[in-house]
């Protein structure tokens, strides 16, 4: 049995390992695939892992051995899992393996928009502290997020994990889910969409990119958010209207933003979001805590040794 790895270099550059699997069997690892060398890398592989690496069904169709692919992310939609079905492919995805770090890049981003640590460090580099008249300064105001309210939409792990953080800032919260099995736990009220829009101090995204949640934030949702507001995105990048949110944030419609995923990523050079006001942009790394990335591979091995054993876990298709 051969195992191929076609992108492993974003989820292991090289500070963890990948001994899980390849405890199982024989791994070829490559750190990244062009496209058309996927099908040659993987013509004798029964297992593939793939993170951002597209298996199409023109590829999958062209891999007659193929009998299992392994996704190292939760989202999957670089697999064409309609093919993989069709030739009786297993996929398998990693739910929840980065709901701390992603919780926690949350709130990196709400801090820094409500505190501007980074900007007021900056400003102490440049001399302006030694310079002042008065023992302290600040040019930006300092936002206290204790009483305020954060609106959450999609519960899920991350969601729920954001809002014990919040509940522990003393902060309202509001969410959004699309079926409520369990009562939320206290400090938390459902709502509507339209009601988290317009009533919070601070939205975070966390819901799956479907048809529906395409663009869930454009012109109609940020004309119903307070001009104070700021919206987080840590979910998936499409989940926003990229123009509308720049022009929002332009004109003041909204006060911030903190975005970790684009539409496009690595995003274009023209993208709207890149040079708006207040709008702070990381690079997809709310998932990449070395904790995370261990937690990761092990999951990956784990769902492998499942569908060997007859018994798959974490199937999306």
């Amino acid at each position: 049995m051969k195992i191929v790895l076609l992108d492993a270099y974003t989820a292991n550059p090289g500070d963890v390992s990948w001994s899980p699997l390849e405890s199982i069997a024989s791994c070829e690892i490559h750190p990244r695939t062009p496209l058309a060398e996927t099908v040659s890398r993987c013509a004798d592989a029964e297992i593939v892992i793939t993170n951002k690496a597209v298996l199409n069904r023109e590829i999958i169709e062209a891999l007659p051995k193929l009998k299992y692919i392994g996704v190292t992310a939760t989202g999957y939609n670089i697999v064409d899992v309609a093919a993989a079905k069709e030739r009786g492919i297993t996929v398998t995805n990693v739910p929840g393996y980065s709901s701390p770090a992603v919780a926690q890049l949350v709130f990196s981003l709400i801090l820094e928009l409500t505190n501007n640590v980074g900007h007021h460090a900056q400003t102490v580099r440049e001399g302006r502290w030694v310079a002042c008249p008065d023992f302290c300064y600040w040019d930006h105001p300092i936002i206290e997020l204790s009483g305020r309210t954060l609106g959450i939409i999609g519960y899920g792990d991350i969601g729920s994990s954001v809002a014990k953080i919040a509940v522990a800032f003393g902060m309202k919260v509001l969410a959004s889910k699309r079926d409520w099995k369990t009562p939320p736990p206290d400090g938390v009220t459902p709502a509507s969409i339209d009601e988290v829009f317009q009533n919070s101090d601070v939205i975070s995204l966390h819901c799956p990119l479907t048809d529906a949640t395409k663009h869930l934030v454009g012109e109609h949702t940020l004309s119903l958010m307070k001009p104070t507001a700021f919206i987080i995105n840590t979910g998936r990048g499409p989940l926003v209207d990229e123009s509308a949110l720049a022009q929002a944030l332009n004109t003041g419609r909204i006060a911030g933003a903190g975005l970790d995923v684009l539409s496009v990523e690595p995003p274009k050079a023209d993208n709207p979001v890149l040079t708006a006001k207040n709008c702070l942009i990381t690079p997809h790394i709310g998932w990449a805590s070395r904790e995370a990335r261990v937690r990761l591979i092990d999951i990956v091995a784990s769902n492998l040794q499942a569908f060997l054993e007859g018994k798959p876990v974490n199937v999306v298709a």
